[in-house]
C-alpha cells in the first residue's frame, strides 16, 4: 500500500456504517491523488444474477453528470446518421465501423448507440463489445430511433448500472471536486433507480451493503438502511 493510501485509511473506521453524507465527506477527504479522483459506489444486492428474472440493469441521468467527457459512437444510416451528427455524436457510421472495430481493435469511445434497424449489423460485434459492457441495449436506452435524445442524455451524465456475476453494482457518481452536496444528489438519484429496479423474484434483504471509494482511496461503508436519507 502507498503512503497516501495508508494515511487515508486511518481516517476511516472499518467497523463503522456511515450515513451517505458522512461517507461522501470521507471519500472526498481520502482522495489525495494529484488528479481529480472519481468517486464510485459499490452496492451488493440480495439477488442471484445467474437467474434471468433476478437481473438488475438500467440507466439513469445523474443530476450533476459524472465529470467525465463521454465519447459516443452511433450506428445509424441516412437521416438518422445526420441526426446523430447534429446531436454531437463523436463517431457515426454503419458496416464500415464494424470492420474498423474488428480489424483494428478500435475502442476509442465510451458508449455505443444504435438504431433498431442496425442491430443486425451490430450483433456481429457481440463478442467484442459485450465483455466490455459496450453492447447497445434497449433497457439502457442505447437501442433507439430517437438518437438525438439518447446522445443528449449520455452527454448530460447518463450512467448505466448493471449487477455483475457477484451480485454487485459498480458505478461512478462524480468527481471528488464536486463536493458533498452534488455527489449526494447523484448518489440518491442512482440509489433510487437501483431500488426501483428490484426484481420481483428477489427475496429477503435487497440492498445488502453499500460502500463508496475514490479512485485511489479506501472503501467507506454506508449504512444500507439509510441510503435514501
Amino acid at each position: 500500500m502507498g503512503k497516501k493510501y495508508v494515511e487515508s485509511a486511518k481516517l476511516v473506521d472499518k467497523s463503522a456504517l456511515y450515513s451517505p453524507a458522512e461517507a461522501l465527506e470521507l471519500s472526498i477527504k481520502t482522495a489525495k491523488a494529484k488528479f481529480d479522483e472519481t468517486v464510485e459506489i459499490h452496492v451488493r444486492l440480495g439477488v442471484d444474477p445467474r437467474h434471468a428474472d433476478q437481473q438488475v440493469r438500467g440507466a439513469v441521468v445523474l443530476p450533476h453528470g459524472t465529470g467525465k467527457t463521454v465519447k459516443v459512437l452511433v450506428f445509424a444510416k441516412g437521416d438518422k446518421a445526420k441526426e446523430a451528427e447534429a446531436a454531437g455524436a463523436d463517431f457515426v457510421g454503419a458496416e464500415e465501423l464494424v470492420s474498423k472495430i474488428q480489424g483494428e481493435n478500435w475502442f476509442d469511445y465510451d458508449v455505443v448507440v444504435a438504431t433498431p434497424d442496425m442491430m443486425g449489423v451490430v450483433g456481429r460485434l457481440g463478442r467484442v463489445l459485450g465483455p466490455k459492457g459496450l453492447m447497445p441495449n434497449p433497457k439502457s436506452g442505447t437501442v433507439t430511433f430517437d438518437v438525438a435524445k439518447a446522445i443528449a442524455e449520455i452527454k448530460a451524465g447518463k450512467v448505466e448500472y448493471r449487477v455483475d456475476k457477484t451480485a454487485i453494482v459498480h458505478c461512478p457518481i462524480g468527481k471528488a471536486s464536486f463536493g458533498v452536496e452534488k455527489l449526494a444528489d447523484n448518489f440518491h438519484t442512482l440509489m433510487e433507480a437501483i431500488i426501483k429496479a428490484k426484481p420481483s423474484a428477489a427475496k429477503g434483504q435487497y440492498v445488502k451493503s453499500v460502500s463508496l471509494a475514490a479512485t485511489m482511496g479506501p472503501g467507506v461503508k454506508v449504512n444500507p438502511t439509510k441510503v435514501l436519507e
